[in-house]
């Protein structure tokens, strides 16, 4: 097991190549500051290195994060200095976002209490948002005057769909659990005290797949809207190349032929329902 202790967050590595990256401001509901924000960096660097399985991202102190810290703006404003250099902050935070998206292993994000503003950015980012009852989303940006940034506005559309990505991202209002999970991007709603052991679980889930095929079929997934069905046509065909290329799908094709069960089979590892 590999820890590592990081400004305001914990990126914790065990043995099965899982690794838990924890926001550890519980008792200001973790905001999303420049600290975090450099943590997401140095996380990513580490994750990088360390070549782990999946990754979970969660909250401590029941919740995941409140969005930005509204009192450092506020300091900003009164000492002149709340518009300086923004413009590179945005592009250096759309750096480790992008780094975070085309990670390819299984992203799972465990929301317990607020994600909003940026906290809900980043758990779009995740391929998977397990919640609690008690999670809440919201685009809360417009009720500070500000701009969705983090991505939102690229992220939520591709969530939810253009109509509604407009409403959520032009009232600002909150999204329960439940709601999210009707909307579709939340994948599973867990017991607060349930929700690390459900994410870990899924994440387990993936660790006989296929590495590069999973790896590859989720970084094309990421890109289908932005590209043609010619230039996905030809991804994909560079994709599979490398695919049948792997250890894993002649081992696939020899179990299959010798009618031994499949390696990785989502439906026959499902857990028992209830």
């Amino acid at each position: 097991m590999n820890s590592y202790d990081f400004r305001q967050s914990r990126l914790v590595i065990d043995d099965d190549g899982i690794a838990v990256f924890e926001h550890l401001r519980g008792e200001a509901r973790n905001p999303f500051n420049m600290e975090l924000r450099a943590d997401y960096a140095d996380m990513l660097r580490q994750v990088e290195a360390d070549a782990p399985r999946a990754l979970v991202i969660t909250g401590s102190g029941g919740s995941f994060s409140g969005g930005g810290d509204v009192k450092v703006m506020h300091a900003r404003l009164a000492d002149g200095t709340q518009a300086t250099g923004v413009r590179q902050r945005i592009l250096d935070i759309h750096d480790w976002l992008q780094r975070l998206r085309d990670l390819q292993i299984p992203v799972i994000a465990a929301v317990d209490g607020p994600a909003w503003g940026g906290g809900f950015a980043v758990a779009l980012c995740a391929d998977f948002i397990l919640a609690t009852p008690r999670a809440s989303f919201c685009m809360v940006f417009l009720r500070i005057g500000a701009l969705p940034d983090m991505g939102s506005i690229h992220l939520l559309p591709r969530a939810v769909g253009l109509a509604k990505a407009n409403e959520l991202l032009m009232t600002g209002r909150k999204v329960t659990a439940q709601e999210a999970e009707r909307l579709g991007f939340v994948h599973s709603l867990h017991a607060p005290e349930r929700l690390r052991e459900e994410a870990m679980a899924l994440a387990r889930r993936f660790l006989p797949a296929p590495k590069v095929a999973l790896g590859l079929t989720k970084r094309l997934v990421n890109r289908a809207y932005e590209l043609d069905a010619a230039t996905l046509a030809e991804l994909e065909a560079c994709a599979l190349v490398a695919c049948l290329a792997e250890p894993d799908h002649a081992q696939a094709l020899e179990r299959f032929v010798a009618k031994q069960p499949m390696r990785f089979d989502w439906d026959r590892d499902a857990p028992p329902a209830g």
